[in-house]
Formats: structure tokens, sequence, C-alpha cells
């Protein structure tokens, strides 16, 4: 792990794009430990907070209608460097709302803002894997982890001495925008448009369930992201310091699961992977809801950590290997499922917690990964040979 991951972060180029992840998810864990704060201020019961959430999914299908447009008339690079400069203003602007429309304008953006980076990130990391002949992609979104992990600490840590969120969010904020500055040579150096059709292509049923797997677990990842502190405090009566070490177990877990992820599916085969990974998420899940203490339920959200953390990688790494489709459109297609998982995910466990209870609402997803798994079992394009073969190539 610690030797493909060092001679990972040398190759300069690759590791400038894939740190854009970590950008994005540095953020994200502020936004976590930040949500039970903007539910009192503004006032939201789990209803209208999860109703809300559903703008952030609108405006990511909002970016899949203007994405091919967009990638048509800029360079990659341009919007590696853009993008990732306004979702940190985006983010400030949330964490430091002062209204709803204020705060519901910003999830908007968000969603769009998210959906057009991950088309970069993503489709540059697929360039530089044909480029080197070797596989980044679970290394890269290891990164994501990383940065989740890390913020969830630093939230834990600047809740201590006083620092309130939407202070954290403008540090975090300058901090990524310094970095994105020094990178910019190697971010602007990727100067090819990408070409990408405008609109929702429809696809087969084998794209389809790969894209239902994909829906699961972001809707796994937003549901922790998104309730896990609020679970913590309102259900289990953790103390306001120690709400954010759910997300941050599960962060520290999928990065632990990520940087042995190219190995792991390897050995095992993508299939395999994603079958074991969605059933272990299940259990984790079963383990949170049946809790009665902060311990158990922090050890459910690792046990969640570690199902998810491989299957995206395979995902994404299929959906550019799919017949007919380039990478881009794979993609797209793809997470289109994903987007609407993890964004709309969490309003739904909202609705289902207002009328009953937050346990029930995250009784959901030991359906749903269950479910997952059965898909994945039985999806043709997730075969262990054809993608074990793409790894070692």
């Amino acid at each position: 792990m610690l030797k493909n991951f060092l001679s990972f972060i040398k190759i300069k180029p690759v590791f400038a794009v894939s740190f854009l992840l970590c950008c994005t998810s540095l953020l994200f864990g502020i936004w976590v430990a930040a949500i039970p704060g903007i539910k009192t201020r503004l006032g939201f019961n789990d209803a209208t907070l999860g109703l809300s959430l559903l703008l952030a999914p609108a405006g990511a299908l909002t970016g899949v209608l203007v994405s091919g447009y967009l990638f048509s008339k800029i360079s990659v690079g341009w919007w590696l460097m853009s993008g990732y400069i306004i979702l940190s203003l985006i983010m400030v602007a949330l964490v430091n709302s002062v209204s709803r429309s204020m705060f519901w304008t910003c999830l908007y953006l968000f969603g769009m803002n998210g959906f057009l980076n991950g088309i970069s990130v993503n489709a540059t990391i697929n360039t530089f894997e044909k480029k080197y002949n070797r596989k980044f992609i679970s290394t890269s979104h290891a990164l994501y982890s990383i940065g989740g992990g890390v913020s969830a600490g630093l939230a834990t840590l600047f809740f201590s001495i006083g620092l309130r969120s939407g202070y954290q969010v403008i540090i975090i904020a300058i901090i990524i925008c310094s970095i994105l500055y020094f990178n910019r040579k190697h971010l602007l150096a990727h100067t090819q448009v990408i070409h990408t059709r405008s609109g929702l292509k429809i696809p087969s049923a084998s794209v389809l369930s790969i894209s239902f797997i994909c829906m699961v677990i972001f809707m796994a990842e937003g549901c922790v992201a998104d309730w896990s502190a609020i679970y913590l405090k309102e259900s289990l009566k953790v103390p306001g310091q120690l709400i954010s070490l759910g997300y941050a177990g599960f962060a520290a877990a999928m990065t632990i699961g990520r940087l042995n992820g190219d190995d792991l599916t390897t050995k095992a085969g993508s299939k395999n992977v994603v079958i074991a990974g969605t059933a272990l998420a299940m259990t984790g899940f079963l383990v949170v809801v049946l809790a009665q203490s902060v311990i158990p339920a922090i050890a459910g959200y690792i046990l969640v950590g570690f199902g998810c953390s491989c299957i995206v990688p395979v995902l994404f790494s299929t959906s550019g290997n799919i017949p007919g489709v380039n990478v881009v459109e794979g993609y797209a297609m793809v997470t289109t499922g994903g987007l609407i998982g993890f964004l709309a995910g969490p309003s739904i466990i909202g609705l289902i917690s207002e009328k009953i209870n937050l346990s029930t609402g995250l009784s959901l997803l030991i359906i749903l990964t269950a479910i997952a798994s059965i898909v994945a079992w039985q999806n043709k394009l997730l075969s262990n040979k054809k993608i074990t073969a793409a790894i070692i190539q």
C-alpha cells in the first residue's frame, strides 16, 4: 500500500489533478459538521432539511445537461482550475447562509458544480491511465477519503477551541485556493477540449444496473455525510465535539480500502469486490441502526466505509470501458444515478425520519445495499476477467 502511494505521488501531474478530489472532501467534511448548526439556525426540521437537499441533485442534473456544451467550449485544464475555486466560494456561502433562499441557491450550485468537477477530474485521470499504462483511479479516490477524514478531525479540533463552522470553511477555502494557485502549471497544462453529449442518453440494461449500484453506494456515502452527525447527536445523545467521529471513521476506512483497491481488485476480481463490498456496507448499516451507544455506531460507520471503498472506483473504471461509449459519456451515464443517490438519498432519509425516526430511515440502506449486491452478481459488464486484465495490462 505505502509503496504504491509513494510511487503515485511522485508523478506530479497525476497527483496535482487527483488532489482536487481531496480538496472537495476537505470542504465537504466541514459542511458535514456544520449541518446540525445550520439546521438550528435556519429553523429546519428533518423533513424540510431533507426536501431542501433535493436542490443539490437538481443542480447535478443541470450539470449533466450543460456539460456537453461547456466542455466543448473550454479546455478541461481551465475547468480543473476554475471549477474548484468556484466550489470553494460556494461552500463558504453555503455554510454561512443567512437565509433559506441563500442556502437553497448554494445547494443547487453545489450540485451542478460537483458534477462538472467530477467529469473533468475523472476524464483526466482516465487519460493518465492510458498515458502511463497504469491504474490510478482507486488511489486517486483515496485522496477524497483522506480529505474527508482530515476535515472531520479539523472540525472536531476547531469546535473544541470554539471556532464556529462559518470560520472553519473560510480557512479551508483559503488553503485550497492557495494550493490551486501553486499547482496551476500542472492543471492548466491540460489544454484538450472534452467533447461530450448534452443531455441524458438512454443506457442499456447492464449500464442501468451499474448506475443503480452507483446510486446506492453514493446514497450510502451521502447519508453518512449528511446524517451521521445528526444521528449521533440527536439519537444517541453524543457530545457536540464527538459528533463528526462517525464520518471520520467512515472516511478513514474508505481511505485504507482505496489505497489497497487496485491490488484487491486485481486479485479478487471486480465483480467479487462489488458483491462483497455491498454486503459489508449492509452489515455496517445494520450495526449502526442497532447501536445503543457511540462506539458500536462508529464501528458500524467504519464497516460501511470499508464496504463502499472500492466499489465506486471499480464502477468508474467499468464506465470507461463500455463498448461503443466514450469515457466521458460512460462516466456521465453511470454517475447520473450516483449523483442522484448521493444528493437525493439524504432527502429521502430526512422524510422518513420526520414521519417515523432516523433509525428507520437508515434501515432503507440495509435493503438497498442487499439489492445492489444481487444486481452486481447478475451484471454482465462487471466481469472479473475483463477488469482484471485491464488493471494488469
